[in-house]
């Protein structure tokens, strides 16, 4: 099964060492296909990063966003499964856009928050509703950090308590789908 990894972790060291270290080798011990988009990239930004502010600078920044963007939605149709990283205040503007693409084609998504922030719009949602319900109606769940102390837990919501408990509670979402 192909998984493509979506979320906001490609931007911080901590978050790409747990995927790159912990996630992808736990998902590939238990044959999971990992797909991941930092992995699709194309490194010519980098030859416009010493480049002065221009047009033909920002013309050339647009172009090379809409190839990831392309990209990242080819794959997102080429996988089995989104397992979506939810961190954050609200979960990511990207995420969530991977989110709603995945649902509008008919991909299962599961979820995963390690942010003990609340981040829906009341106690029973763990992320924005409309994304909460994209994720629940593909068949999927979220595996989030247990802030009841055990004593909630939704149909759709998984609660971990360690970084081996959020692995293996991915993992049984991804092989319950």
């Amino acid at each position: 099964m192909k998984v493509y990894l979506a979320g906001p972790q490609v931007f911080t060291p901590q978050g790409e060492r747990f995927v790159r270290e912990r996630l992808i080798p736990s998902l590939e011990e238990n044959g999971y296909e990992c797909i991941y988009p930092t992995d699709l990239g194309d490194d010519s930004i980098t030859e416009l990063a010493g480049e002065p502010v221009s047009v033909d600078r920002a013309e050339a920044l647009n172009e090379w966003a809409m190839g990831i963007g392309q990209r990242n939605c080819e794959a997102i149709v080429e996988a089995d499964v989104v397992l979506a990283n939810l961190d954050g205040a609200d979960p990511d503007s990207g995420t969530s856009a991977e989110i709603g693409y995945a649902y509008g084609i008919g991909t299962p998504i599961v979820g995963y928050r390690t942010d003990s922030r609340t981040a829906g719009e009341n106690e029973g949602l763990v992320v924005n509703l409309q994304v909460e319900y994209f994720i629940w109606d593909s068949g999927g769940s979220i595996v989030s950090a247990d802030n009841y102390g055990g004593e909630w837990e939704a149909e759709h919501h998984r609660l971990y308590e360690s970084l081996e408990d959020l692995e293996d509670l991915i993992i049984e979402e991804l092989d319950a789908l």
